[in-house]
Formats: structure tokens, C-alpha cells, sequence
């Protein structure tokens, strides 16, 4: 008996600010390709700016999924993202084209391109409660020592994620298995960037988004969600709204986002290098990049 061969995807990672996006839509274009975003906060309508969410102008024609999927006050999980990713995977192989899932949000491509069965749990009120009693650093303490792996996929100062995190732990006693099936035949592509180049694009690239409209973007998310929400997206959200706050200049801002945004890449990149699975390249080795997809794809 024979068993048809597993969907392949291609995909595209690396720490924020590598270059993942332009690539993607070079790579997309030349293979009949489809890009699926794999970017925990580029769901969100009304986060554009700040999180770089590509413009229909950059998408170049290529079609792009899981942009804009949730409100700002929804809740979207890894869970969620598996479910949308896998039926976009399914309509963009129906079509004839290839799926390319991009992103740096390592958790939920691991759990869409290794199957991970997600843990139902309930929220557990109690618990909720008295973690909201802890301060992030604190939170992030806890993890590291009931799940470690868990805590290097994460960041380090979004309660929300921390406190669910927690809250699964707790739930099953000990750090819970996350077992796999992984559904795809994946060829994984890991965009490589120098450390003083890759910080020179983070602080290059927050010059763009304050140019760009990233304060009047945080202050219209201030006028419809709540505060503490804002915290949940991010760095760029959350030290812009101190700013408008008073409670950071300009120039502070500036300084504190550069230092948290290149240790927060530095982060995801040692994440991903745990992944022997992933062939690394260079931005301008385009070609090479070329030459693995086509060999993969024969």
C-alpha cells in the first residue's frame, strides 16, 4: 500500500529585522508561491507600523494570509494560528501554488509545521489572579524554571502570554509533552544576519516607523484598548506609550527600544539555531536560496 506524499513548504525564519519579508516575496514570486505570515502580532488589525506589517505596494502582487486576521482585543493563540495556517495551506497547494510560511514567531511554526498537539486548558481563575499579583520579571523567573524551552520562546515581558504559559504548567503538574505529527514535508530556510548589521537595521527601521506614523498608530490604539493590552504587543507598543505618556523623551525611547528590540533578535536567533533542521544563508545569497528550493520542490 502506498501513502501520497506529504505537502511541501517552504519555510522562511529568522530574528526580526533579518530581511525575511523582501526575500519572501523575491522567493514567492519566482516559485508561484503564496506567503503565509507567521507573526504573532501581524494578526492583529490596527498593528501595522509597528510591527512591520508588509504594504500591498511590498506584497508585489503575491498573495499574503494571516495578515490582519483578529481584532486588537481578541485572543489569538498558537492554537489559532495552526488551524487558519493549515486550511491556507490547503487552498494555496489546490491552486497549483507552493506555501510559504514566513515569520519569526518560532512557537507557532512549530506548532503549525510539526504538528504540535496544543493542551486544552481551561482558564484556571485562581491561578490567574494571583500571578496578576507578579511583576513580568518575576513571571519570567517562574517559567524559566518549570519550562525552561517555553521561556526561550517567549517575551520576557508580556504577562498575558507568561501568566497562560503558567497556567498550562500548572495544569498538567509538570512541563506537558507536546507530542508531533508533522503533516508537511518542510525545507527550512534561515535568513543569517551579522550582529552590527542586523542592529544597524533595527535602529534604521524605528527611524522609518516613527517617520512613518508609529505614534499616532499607538494613540489611536490607546483611544479603543485597554493599557495593559498595549503592554501584550510589544515593545514598540509599549515604551511608544510611556512616551506619549511622559514618562520617556523622544530620545529615550529611541535608545531603550534599539537595546530591547536587538536582545529580543537575539533571542529568537538562538532560538532557531536549536533547529538543526534549518539551512542558514545570507541575504545576498539569493541564488543559492534559489537553488535549494528548486532541487526540494523537483
Amino acid at each position: 500500500m502506498t501513502t501520497s506524499p506529504r505537502t511541501r513548504v517552504i519555510a522562511i525564519v529568522g530574528p526580526t529585522a533579518s530581511g525575511k519579508t523582501a526575500i519572501s516575496v523575491e522567493l514567492a514570486e519566482h516559485f508561484q508561491g503564496e506567503i503565509i505570515s507567521a507573526d504573532s502580532r501581524q494578526v492583529y488589525k490596527g498593528l501595522d507600523v509597528g510591527t512591520e506589517k508588509i504594504t500591498p505596494e511590498e506584497m508585489r502582487g503575491v498573495p499574503h494570509h494571516l495578515l490582519s486576521v483578529a481584532g486588537p482585543v481578541e485572543t489569538f493563540s498558537a492554537a489559532d494560528f495552526k488551524r487558519l495556517a493549515d486550511v491556507a495551506i490547503a487552498q494555496i497547494t489546490a491552486r497549483g501554488h507552493v506555501p510559504f510560511v514566513v515569520g519569526g514567531t518560532g512557537f507557532y511554526i512549530q506548532a503549525l509545521l510539526d504538528g504540535l498537539v496544543m493542551p486544552e486548558v481551561p482558564p484556571n481563575v485562581k491561578l490567574r489572579t494571583e500571578l496578576q499579583e507578579k511583576s513580568p520579571a518575576e513571571l519570567y523567573e517562574l517559567l524559566k524554571g518549570k519550562d525552561p524551552d517555553r521561556a526561550a520562546t517567549i517575551e520576557a515581558k508580556n504577562p498575558r502570554r507568561l501568566i497562560r504559559a503558567l497556567e498550562i504548567t500548572e495544569a498538567f503538574g509538570k512541563v506537558p509533552p507536546l507530542r508531533s505529527f508533522p503533516p508537511y514535508d518542510v525545507l527550512y530556510i534561515g535568513i543569517e544576519t551579522p550582529d552590527d548589521v542586523l542592529r544597524e537595521r533595527i535602529t534604521v527601521r524605528l527611524e522609518s516607523q516613527i517617520g512613518r506614523g508609529l505614534l499616532e498608530e499607538v494613540t489611536n490604539l490607546l483611544s479603543t484598548v485597554p493599557r495593559e493590552r498595549i503592554n501584550e504587543f510589544g515593545y514598540e507598543y509599549r515604551l511608544t506609550a510611556e512616551h506619549l505618556e511622559g514618562k520617556l523623551t523622544l530620545e529615550e525611547l529611541r535608545e531603550k527600544m534599539v537595546y530591547e528590540l536587538w536582545h529580543y533578535a537575539k533571542r529568537q536567533r538562538t532560538w532557531f539555531r536549536k533547529d538543526t533542521r534549518i539551512h542558514w544563508f545570507k541575504r545576498e545569497e539569493e541564488k543559492n536560496i534559489s537553488d535549494l528550493i528548486e532541487g526540494f520542490l523537483k
